[in-house]
């Protein structure tokens, strides 16, 4: 449906009255500061555009912008006479493309020519070309031959001079080089070499410990202690062709963490047997063992350990760390050394007179021997003196006098007694006087009867010197039980004779 002005729908939507015609949208005009307006329009009195070349349009006065030049800048940048406007070409541009240029300055001639790059004052020489050898059939040239440059003459004089001189010098440096190292090699070897023989009598075959180890080893054996949550080992030696082994106390109760273990011993044949306990004495650190139904047993022979002497050689023989049949060498390095192997316990004070040796002892030689030059045993290896818990060439062991009568008493009762006076005592030495000084003395004990008083110091017990409490125990063993025995005290420092008379404790 068309209206009279042609329009489609025109008539439909003005006779629509759901649809009324909207209102024109107001013109919203931004909001335009002062001081813009000041800076940036039109001068006073001026209308239309900057253009001059626009013809005034509506709405616009037709004023001219045209102001009058400066004529300065008229002069500066105003377009030559005659030239179109707009950029104007520099005047070295020719117009015409085959007109010649102008010859660029040259700094060599002209002093005010402008700094450029030019050609250079020396040519430089052209590079070689190079040479092409991967053609196959290109040979390199050929080599000049000995004959051609000597006799040829395709070599100078002073070319082959300066060869014949090469040739020379080498020919010295090797002859020198040759030379020394000649006479070092005469240094070192000799055409007139003989190894002497060693004298007859260091080829002697002697080994006298070697020949002692031989005859003493079968008769020490390696013990081994176990209960259901431990194991130890030591060592031991047969006394006795019946069975009787001697070891010592801390080996059988692996340091008295066991009053009953199972306990095996181990021969040098390599024969495991099973051993009882037939007594053992803590007092002295030595136990006794038997076995049974083993044949054909060797004993050890028992010397004198009071005739042992400082500075005598003698032998170890046990398992030490676990190493059966392990034999080390050493000397004695004292005797009648004291030594506490223990705290005081129930069962005495563990204290034995030992022999001092730097023959090595380490764990596991515990109840061993410590045989002299003639091999007997002259002591049972018990103890060492580290700091670091390894052997440092101090080791002790219980004299053999000592081991036989303890040994005697544990086979035929079972037990050991000890002599005693019924005294504790601790070391003193206030640098004049050295010995055990009496801490208490028991009632009705041989030191009370005796005369002994609290604060006395003992320093000698029947001929034996006494310089601590260690060896006042020791001392009074070696004086024996039932006899009367002088003792010297130091008193409010007067010496005092005593006389007291040990009993078995």
């Amino acid at each position: 449906m068309e209206d009279e002005t042609g329009v489609p729908g025109h008539a439909a939507r003005e006779g629509d009255p759901d649809r009324p015609l909207r209102e024109p949208a107001p013109i919203r005009r931004p909001v335009v500061d002062e001081n813009d307006v000041a800076l940036f329009s039109r001068p006073d009195g001026v209308t239309g555009g900057f253009d001059r070349s626009r013809t005034a349009g509506p709405g616009d006065d037709g004023q001219s912008l045209d102001r009058v030049a400066d004529p300065v800048l008229a002069q500066a940048f105003a377009p030559a006479p005659g030239a179109a406007r707009g950029i104007e070409r520099h005047p070295t541009w020719q117009d015409d493309p085959d007109a010649p240029q102008p010859p660029p300055p040259d700094p060599w001639r002209d002093p005010h020519a402008a700094v450029g790059y030019g050609a250079p004052a020396v040519r430089a020489a052209p590079d070689p070309e190079p040479v092409d050898l991967s053609g196959a059939d290109e040979a390199p040239p050929p080599r000049l031959s000995l004959t051609e440059a000597l006799f040829d003459r395709r070599l100078s004089r002073q070319a082959l001079a300066g060869v014949v001189a090469a040739v020379a010098v080498v020919a010295l440096t090797g002859g020198a080089i040759g030379a020394v190292v000649a006479d070092s090699a005469r240094v070192l070897t000799t055409s007139t070499v003989r190894i002497a023989d060693a004298p007859e009598n260091v080829l002697d075959g002697d080994n006298p410990v070697g020949e002692i180890a031989q005859r003493v080893q079968p008769a020490v054996v390696n013990i081994q202690v176990s209960t259901p949550s431990a194991r130890g080992e030591g060592s031991g030696i047969v006394i006795d062709p019946q069975g009787y082994i001697v070891t010592n106390n801390h080996v059988v109760t692996m340091d008295g963490a066991a009053d009953r273990a199972d306990i095996d011993v181990i021969f040098p044949d390599g024969s495991r047997v099973s051993a009882e306990m037939v007594g053992r004495d803590p007092a002295t650190d030595l136990a006794v063992l038997k076995v049974e139904d083993v044949q054909n047993l060797t004993v050890a022979t028992l010397g004198d350990s009071d005739d042992v002497e400082v500075g005598e050689q003698v032998i170890a023989i046990g398992s030490p760390l676990g190493l059966a049949r392990t034999v080390t060498e050493g000397i004695v390095s004292a005797t009648r050394r004291p030594i506490a192997l223990g705290e005081s316990t129930s069962d005495g004070d563990v204290v034995i007179d030992a022999i001092q040796t730097d023959a090595a002892i380490n764990p596991g030689n515990s109840g061993g021997p410590l045989i002299d030059g003639t091999g007997a045993v002259i002591g049972i290896n018990t103890s060492i003196f580290t700091q670091s818990g390894g052997s440092i060439g101090l080791g002790f062991a219980i004299p053999v006098n000592d081991v036989r009568d303890i040994a005697t008493s544990l086979m035929t009762e079972g037990s050991v007694r000890h002599a005693t006076i019924g005294v504790n005592a601790r070391k003193a030495d206030n640098g004049a006087v050295e010995g055990a000084e009496i801490v208490n003395v028991r009632e009705g004990s041989p030191a009370e009867e005796g005369g002994v008083r609290e604060g006395d110091v003992v320093t000698r017990v029947g001929d034996r010197r006494v310089r601590s409490s260690d060896e006042l125990v020791v001392a009074v063993r070696r004086a024996g039980a039932d006899v009367d025995v002088p003792v010297e005290v130091i008193r409010a420092g007067t010496r005092v004779e005593l006389t007291v008379r040990p009993v078995l404790g």
